[in-house]
């Protein structure tokens, strides 16, 4: 095979990426649109690099730079510096020289060129990787731009540019560095366009970001530019900037920064027309890279010899998908669609494989819509019909304010949702009359045994199944978990204990002025299979403390990466041989055989479940250990009944103090009574959910693991980027799409990285909420107040159970805290999260532990440094950062 060294702009186009690199193949790709005029130029290609890299020699340096920390950042300048230095250091070849010189030459040997890095892992739809390699303008002869082209490929490892690959999971040897040689562009004024709002996300707005001269100024931060918004062909907003200064070539080569005529300064860079011309232009590049872009244009006044042939009028000199932007679900129509995130509900906002995607979607009691591997509900139907409108938002505030204030924000806009009759009778306003059913534990008792038999059946049912045949009863399981899912009987269980805590936290403020009296009230109470689990814990934990030894080899496990690699399963059996091991066994196997269903983000099946990943809980039993003594559990249960006992007697003698307080008294007797029966039950339902997803799980691994042994997969795992009804076409046809399997993979990884909105219009806004309150300190950080208390400690911010290490005291700040999190919770003294709402997880967990416990949070582990002193205000909504 003979390498190609250099081509031309106008023989490439965007698939050549291999060869030129994302800028490049991008280039290539503009410069074959109608009307969109592109600086002639070529690429030296990545043969051309990868010649070079083989001169430098640098595997011992690549080896070392894998090796290095990620957050050694000191040991990743020094080594890429060197690498660099290597590089420029290399002599060009001789042919590959004169290669060069010769396109230099038929472009016009004095003429000004910028010469671009182009990585093949640069302008991605997954990762843009802007600024992270080097730009040259105005360089001027074939002996500069030789120079400046191994500058180029040494930039490949600047420091931003190493850490950026580590950051997003690329190994340095994957990629290589075309470079870009372009006829320089002389502009009266230049910068970027985005197709898409670059912070609100909204596909149908763009922005034009515009000064004088040389567009670097505006990227390089130099100077503010104009900005222009433009909708359907319209500037709906413009700030004109007072651009003082601007960069501009020098005849000679290279740029100089020079200061703007006063009576310039404050005029637009562009005209309104010129605006509007160019979103249209931008328009027509969005359309054929089939994403929203990123482009940088540039504004000649007249024939600057750019070498396009054009006269005046704008040039592209570079377009890159917009790879921030939240994606939008796929819709069949062109109407407004109003989605609202699932994950926020769930208390788990990563990201989900397909498989997971797809299985939730199939067991959802509402049809489920995704995008950027999350999942969301479309509310738009049910706010357009007022009888549903008032309903939703009241039932959404109660769980998350800032959806409900999202909501509402583009109904005030009033050209979104559309008003729609009403489609039935409204239902009963949440926070109403109690459900008619009885307040009486037997009611409980009969739906758990309900969920119990249910389970049992498809247990004994899916064992012998295998091949189609198993996706067929699983689809019938599906039908059986959406019954029970929706037993009404449940239904009116759940909202009877959610009703009775609205009534008490309402009636008990406006009567006796206690601000969710609720919280005390329902402390330990029963059937709270989530708070159990946190409990039985501390049991094992008993099991564990009185044999040094088996503590000693717990540690080793938390410490041993190869374990919790290799799933973390095998050191059970390494138990049972240490004195006391056997009891400490029997313990983690007997909360394995009743929680290890769960996990982190246990929605998504795909995840790795406690029992197939025990080494995760280790460091909270060892937590554990060290900071309860024997009978934590049973102690703290009663201590909590105890403290609910009082409180109902407290609130009780001062009721009957008040006017009518005999009726008061009595009626909130009965509701104490009936949010004490049913509170606890919230949970049941997400335990029995997760319970049949692991059922599910087992058997769809062992077909993947039958089709691994046919030579249809390569791993079992590769199943989670399929969706269920992908995964079923391929035990029918023993066939499978590779291709499409990597893809997911990396659109998987490009998800990780996005944060997912609470509501997303169809246009791609995502809406922000606001907490609407007075009082809150300056500098506090707002959320939901949904567990009553104040606690200071220090921060512990953790991202995964398994990192856990706690002390007392600690108040743990995370993203979310789905059912798995509550093993925590027993160690904690108060909770931070960034999602969550009032009748979430870890809000009912948090209150039947008594924790000060705010959530809703945005940014909080951001916000908050790990070790910080901060004090929870669990009544009021807010945190205080204290040093």
């Amino acid at each position: 095979m003979t390498e190609q060294y250099v081509v031309g702009l106008q023989d490439i186009d965007e698939t050549r990426i291999a060869v030129v690199g994302g800028k490049g193949a991008n280039l290539g790709g503009l410069s074959r649109i109608e009307g969109i005029r592109v600086p002639d130029g070529f690429c030296v290609t990545t043969d051309a690099f990868r010649r070079i890299m083989a001169q430098a020699r640098l595997d011992d340096h690549l080896d070392r730079l894998a090796r290095s920390a990620p957050d050694d950042r000191e040991a990743i300048r020094t080594l890429s510096a060197e690498i660099r230095r290597i590089i420029e250091a290399v002599a060009v070849p001789t042919d590959l020289a004169a290669a060069i010189t010769a396109e230099v030459t038929r472009l016009g040997e004095q003429g000004a060129y910028a010469v671009r890095s182009s990585a093949t892992a640069e302008d991605l739809p997954t990762a843009s990787f802007a600024g992270q390699q080097d730009t040259y303008l105005n360089v001027i002869g074939p002996e500069a731009i030789l120079r400046h082209i191994s500058r180029c490929w040494a930039s490949l490892f600047t420091e931003r540019a190493v850490t950026y690959r580590r950051r997003n999971g690329i190994d340095h040897r994957t990629v290589h560095m075309a470079v870009v040689v372009q006829r320089m562009v002389t502009p009266y004024a230049s910068g970027i366009l985005f197709t898409a709002d670059p912070v609100s996300g909204n596909r149908k707005v763009a922005t034009v970001d515009a000064g004088f001269g040389l567009g670097e100024a505006l990227v390089s931060g130099l100077v503010n530019p104009d900005v222009h918004r433009v909708r359907d062909g319209e500037i709906v907003e413009r700030t004109i900037a007072a651009k003082e200064r601007a960069l501009y070539a020098l005849p000679a080569g290279g740029t100089r920064e020079a200061a703007v005529d006063a009576g310039q300064q404050e005029k637009p860079a562009l005209s309104d027309a010129q605006v509007v011309e160019l979103v249209r232009l931008g328009r027509r590049i969005e359309a054929h890279f089939g994403r929203p872009q990123d482009i940088e244009w540039c504004l000649v006044d007249e024939d600057d010899g750019a070498g396009d042939g054009a006269d005046a009028g704008f040039r592209i000199v570079q377009s890159r998908p917009i790879t921030t932007l939240f994606p939008v679900p796929e819709t069949d129509d062109r109407e407004n669609h109003l989605y609202v995130s699932t994950g926020h509900q769930q208390m788990m906002t990563d990201a989900m494989k397909p498989l997971g995607i797809s299985m939730w979607q199939l067991t959802a009691m509402v049809p489920m819509h995704h995008a950027g591997g999350r999942l969301f509900v479309d509310v738009i139907r049910r706010l357009g019909a007022p009888a549903s409108r008032a309903g939703l938002l009241d039932l959404i505030g109660k769980g998350d304010p800032l959806i409900r204030d999202a909501l509402e924000t583009v109904l005030d806009r009033g050209d979104f949702v559309p008003s729609l009759p009403d489609e039935g009778p409204a239902g009963p306003r949440p926070g109403g009359a109690p459900a008619p059913i009885p307040t009486d534990p037997a009611v409980v008792t009969e739906l758990i045994e309900r969920s119990r038999t249910s389970l049992a059946a498809l247990r004994d049912g899916i064992r012998s199944k295998s091949g189609p045949a198993l996706f067929a009863y699983l689809m019938e399981a599906f039908e059986e978990h959406k019954r029970v899912l929706g037993d009404p009987l449940s239904m009116q269980a759940i909202m009877a204990g959610m009703e009775a805590t609205w009534w008490l936290n309402d009636n008990l403020q406006e009567w006796l002025g206690e601000k969710n009296a609720a919280d005390t009230l329902t402390l330990s109470a029963p059937d709270n299979i989530t708070s159990e689990m946190g409990l039985a814990l501390l049991d094992v934990a008993d099991a564990v403390r009185p044999h040094p030894e088996v503590v000693a080899f717990l540690r080793s496990v938390g410490d041993t990466a190869a374990v919790e690699d290799a799933g973390g399963i095998g050191f059970l059996d390494g138990l049972a041989e240490l004195p006391g091991g056997t009891e400490a066994r029997d313990a983690i196997e007997s909360y394995l055989d009743r929680y290890g269903m769960r996990c982190v983000g246990e929605i998504d099946i795909t995840r790795p479940r406690w029992s197939e990943r025990p080494a995760a809980l280790v460091p909270v039993v060892l937590d554990n250990v060290r900071n309860f003594g024997p009978g934590a559990a049973e102690r703290r249960f009663e201590q909590g009944r105890q403290e609910a006992y009082k409180k109902e007697q407290d609130v009780l003698a001062r009721l009957r103090l008040l006017p009518d307080g005999e009726r008061k008294a009595d009626e909130t007797k009965r509701m104490i009574d009936r949010v004490r029966t049913f509170v606890g039950y919230r949970e049941y339902p997400k335990y029995n959910i997760v319970s049949r997803y692991f059922v599910y799980k087992q058997a769809l691994l062992q077909e993947a693991d039958r089709l691994v042994r046919a030579g249809v997969l390569a791993e079992r795992e590769d199943v989670y980027y399929l969706t269920f009804q992908e995964f079923h076409q391929v035990a029918v046809s023993h066939q499978v799409d590779e291709e499409l399997i990597r893809r997911r993979k990396d659109d998987f990884r490009s998800y990780e990285a996005l944060t997912p909105p609470r509501v997303l219009t169809s246009d791609g806004e995502a809406v922000t909420g606001a907490y609407r309150r007075d009082g809150v300190p300056d500098g506090a950080l707002v959320g939901l107040p949904v567990s009553a208390g104040t606690v200071e400690g220090r921060a512990r911010v953790i991202h995964d159970i398994a990192e856990a290490d706690l002390e007392p005291g600690d108040i743990l700040v995370t993203a979310f805290t789905d059912p798995s999190w509550s093993p925590l919770f027993v160690a904690i003294a108060g909770l931070v999260t960034e999602a969550g709402g009032l009748m979430t997880h870890g809000a009912v967990i948090a209150r039947e532990y008594g924790l000060p416990a705010v959530v809703g949070v945005d940014g909080a582990t951001r916000r908050i440094r790990d070790g910080q002193r901060i004090r929870v205000h669990g009544i009021d909504g807010y945190v205080e950062i204290l040093d």
